[in-house]
């Protein structure tokens, strides 16, 4: 039973954590490409692609809620929950899960809201999520990081 919840475990977070990663990464060049430059209007298409990549996030963040679910279902099996790596695990996990719900997903939407009422985005604007997006994704690697080390960990690997 631990080696199929713990492959569910690995395979929600590869469909669910990765294209959030990457959508969310790729939205604040997106969403600059789509600014109106100098009074233009923003590009329909290129605002096509900024809601999808906020689609996108917003669909994988909620199928992303499988992960410390299966997480929590594995480490239970494994008889691990009190170990420092998962217990570091579960606060970085929940770190980058307010980070994108607090404000990720927020932003994309206020650029959004901008770009398709053909408003001006400020590039600041951009940048901050930009950062705020990389905040998230290095909590995810972090957490990758520490579910192949586990530091501790008595297999050997």
């Amino acid at each position: 039973m631990t080696k199929f919840l713990l492959s569910l475990h690995v395979l929600a977070a590869i469909v669910a954590i990765g294209p959030v990663t990457v959508a969310a990464s790729m939205f604040p060049p997106a969403a600059r490409r789509a600014a109106p430059a100098g009074g233009d209007d923003p590009d329909p298409s290129a605002v096509g692609t900024a809601a999808l990549l906020h689609r996108i996030c917003r669909v994988y963040a909620a199928v992303g809620l499988s992960v410390p679910l299966l997480g929590f279902a594995t480490g239970a099996a494994m008889g691990v929950l009190g170990s420092g790596w998962l217990v570091t695990s579960i606060a970085l996990t929940a770190a980058a899960a307010g980070v994108l719900v607090a404000f990720v997903l927020p932003r994309q939407e206020e650029l959004l809201g901008q770009l398709k009422g053909e408003q001006a985005v400020d590039h600041r604007d951009t940048v901050r999520l930009a950062m705020f997006t990389g905040v998230f994704n290095l909590l995810w690697a972090t957490v990758t990081v520490l579910m192949i080390v586990r530091p501790g960990s008595t297999t050997g690997a």
